[in-house]
């Protein structure tokens, strides 16, 4: 069984560097060979991907703009009327995943708009979205680019995100039906909305393009106090052939290369399991 692969959340890893740059050499230095970087658009692309292929760091996703935050948005897939202002961020977010070199795209679903109920708005705002992400995965074909579905729980982090669950994300790729658009399942959110991680990892794993972790309830490194058994999870990951990256997208209790002892560990014990094994061939 491969290894895991980790990338580091620049979003929410090494927040102890203010800028993007500076934290994509930190986690260089801290070991990690790729970058989760949602939030690029403030930097020119090229410089960006200087400093990542200088320091050995493969960027493997990034976020379509959010919106218009000052109005509360955040992802703009699923929201009636805004169709024109999706793909203009599409194509900006194209433009900076093919320099980046970056093939996975997270294409952010939005919020109930405000004051609307949202069994009463649901079924427009689905056909919304999948009216985008056709056009989405039209594009990103052309590129060799994924484009992902992230659920987010409703209970703790955002009451009014429009996609909740990987069931909900699953029956809207299976509307959309392109090869090119997967689920992307974060831990977090998963275990909060619904529990039962072995069964929703094994149901869904072959939508799955991507995946993130923090432990529940506090969103912290894996091994902190928490609900989820994170050795048996990767154990499980491991057993299903998973090969895409695990994004760590978690709020560090204090110094971010501090609390990678649980990452440490990992690598060590695949080291030496690796090495048993090529022992035992010879």
């Amino acid at each position: 069984m491969a290894p895991l692969r980790f990338a580091a959340n620049l979003d929410w890893l090494f927040a102890e560097r203010s800028a993007l740059p500076e934290r994509l050499e930190a986690a260089a230095r801290a070991g990690f060979r790729a970058a989760e970087v949602p939030w690029p658009f403030a930097w020119e692309p090229a410089l960006l991907r200087a400093i990542a292929d200088r320091a050995g760091l493969g960027l493997v996703l990034i976020n379509t703009p959010p919106g218009d935050q000052d109005q509360g948005e955040k992802g703009l897939g699923a929201v009636p009327g805004r169709q024109h202002a999706f793909r203009e961020g599409l194509a900006l977010a194209v433009k900076y995943a093919k320099v980046l070199g970056c093939q996975r795209i997270h294409l952010m679903a939005g919020r109930v708009p405000v004051g609307a109920e949202r069994a009463a708005v649901a079924a427009e705002m689905e056909a919304t979205f999948i009216e985008n992400l056709r056009h989405a995965a039209d594009i990103l074909a052309q590129e060799d680019m994924v484009g992902l579905l992230e659920p987010m729980n409703s209970r703790i982090t955002d009451p009014r995100y429009f996609l909740t669950t990987p069931r909900q994300a699953a029956a809207i790729l299976e509307k959309v039906g392109r090869p090119n658009l997967q689920l992307q399942l974060d831990v977090f959110h998963c275990q909060i909305e619904e529990g039962n991680l072995t069964q929703n990892l094994q149901r869904y794993f072959p939508l799955i393009g991507h995946i993130q972790i923090g432990q529940v309830p506090g969103r912290h490194e894996p091994d902190s106090p928490g609900e989820v058994n994170f050795p048996y999870l990767f154990q499980l990951l491991e057993s299903l052939g998973y090969t895409g990256y695990v994004g760590c997208e978690y709020t560090p209790q204090g110094d971010t290369v501090e609390g990678l002892g649980w990452l440490r560990l990992y690598w060590e014990s695949r080291d030496q399991h690796q090495q048993h094994q090529h022992q035992h061939r010879c």
